[in-house]
């Protein structure tokens, strides 16, 4: 049986934990299995596994859903995390830009850009969800996604132009559908043969 877990989240998260009249715990507890008590006064959410629980990971999944919370995640966005394909990645900025708060406070502008667009880009163009919330940036989506997103931020906290960042997260939305399309229809790479017949009839026409 899996162990209790707890989570400490700030204060200011614990309404959007709870939701009205209790509604976000208790669609978290029925989504993982799991029992979650939240002591409203410092913070901690301790997270049991029910008796019945059919899924080893309502644990795993439950914790990462309120750490998703507590980063600034809409709940409906945050329960996502029930799928096994779907991730939650953190990245703590004074770990990359220092702790100083002007740095923060400037580096946290550039990622969300003017009105928010450089986020809704990042998110649009890498297909993830993307939170920016206090010290921390995080992501929830599936895992190539998710690497493709992290990198363009990563990029923009090296110095990097948001035009050179564009071109990049233009380039892999680019990469990720042609992998996908091949996906679909079962194409292996390796087996392709490439027809230039189509180059020689242009140049007979000629």
């Amino acid at each position: 049986m899996p162990e209790t877990d707890y989570v400490k989240i700030p204060q200011k998260r614990i309404g959007a934990l709870i939701g009205k009249n209790g509604e976000v715990k208790k669609a978290i507890e029925d989504a993982t299995g799991t029992y979650i008590d939240i002591d409203s006064e410092d913070g901690i959410v301790d997270i049991s596994p029910k008796k019945d629980m059919e899924d080893p990971l309502g644990v795993w999944n439950a914790n990462h859903i309120v750490k998703a919370i507590a980063r600034g995640f809409n709940p409906d966005v945050a329960i996502k995390l029930v799928d096994d394909d779907i991730y939650l990645e953190i990245i703590q900025l004074p770990l990359l830009v220092g702790k100083s708060k002007n740095a923060l406070a400037r580096y946290k502008g550039r990622i969300i850009g003017k009105d928010g667009k450089t986020r809704e880009i990042i998110m649009d163009m890498a297909e993830v969800d993307m939170a920016v919330y206090g010290k921390t940036v995080s992501f929830i989506g599936k895992i190539e996604n998710i690497m493709i997103a992290k990198e363009a931020v990563e990029m923009i906290i090296n110095g990097s132009r948001h035009k050179s960042v564009y071109s990049f997260l233009e380039q892999k939305q680019h990469e990720l559908k042609v992998k996908e399309f091949k996906t679909i229809v079962g194409i292996d790479e390796d087996k392709i043969e490439y027809r230039d017949d189509f180059l020689e009839d242009e140049k007979e026409s000629d």
